[in-house]
This record gives structure tokens, C-alpha cells and sequence, in this order.
């Protein structure tokens, strides 16, 4: 598995910015927005909206995890909702 960076870029919130990511959580964002029948751009406003100080890279990153991990644990609470995300809405 290639675990290389790419900076990739996007527009959120109406302004030309770059993200970093391995190309699984780009996969895995794709795959969510089009889960959520979102276009990939909303989903980053709404990542970005939630975000608390973290930069856009690692809200992405943190959204896409709490995402699956949700996914994965669905009979089981999550004992730290804020363990993957302080305020990332929409996760």
C-alpha cells in the first residue's frame, strides 16, 4: 500500500486551498460523500465548519475515522465521542 502524502487541491467555503492526504482517506472521503449523496465540496464545508483549530488535513483525517469507527462499533457507544473528534460535525 502506498502511503505517500499527496496534496491535493480543493475549494472549501468558496476559497482555493490544498489538502494533504494519503490517498486512502481521500478514497474514503469520496466514498462517504457519495454514501451521503454529497458533493465532495460540501462535505469539506462541512468538515471544515466543524473543525476546531485543527488544520484541514487533519479534520479531514479525523472526520474519515470517526466516520468508520461509527460505522464499525453501531450496538457499541463510543466511551469518547471526542477521542477522534473534538467538533467535527456531520461525523
Amino acid at each position: 500500500m502506498n502511503s505517500a502524502i499527496i496534496k491535493r487541491s480543493v475549494v472549501v467555503a468558496g476559497k482555493k486551498t490544498s489538502v494533504s492526504l494519503e490517498d486512502t482517506f481521500w478514497l474514503a472521503l469520496k466514498e462517504i460523500a457519495e454514501q451521503k449523496r454529497m458533493a465532495l465540496g460540501e462535505m469539506l464545508d462541512t468538515i471544515a465548519d466543524g473543525r476546531d483549530n485543527a488544520n484541514m488535513s487533519s479534520a479531514v483525517r479525523q472526520y474519515v475515522m470517526q466516520h468508520f469507527y461509527s460505522a464499525a462499533q453501531p450496538a457499541r457507544p463510543i466511551v469518547r465521542p471526542d477521542f477522534f473528534l473534538q467538533s467535527v460535525a456531520g461525523a
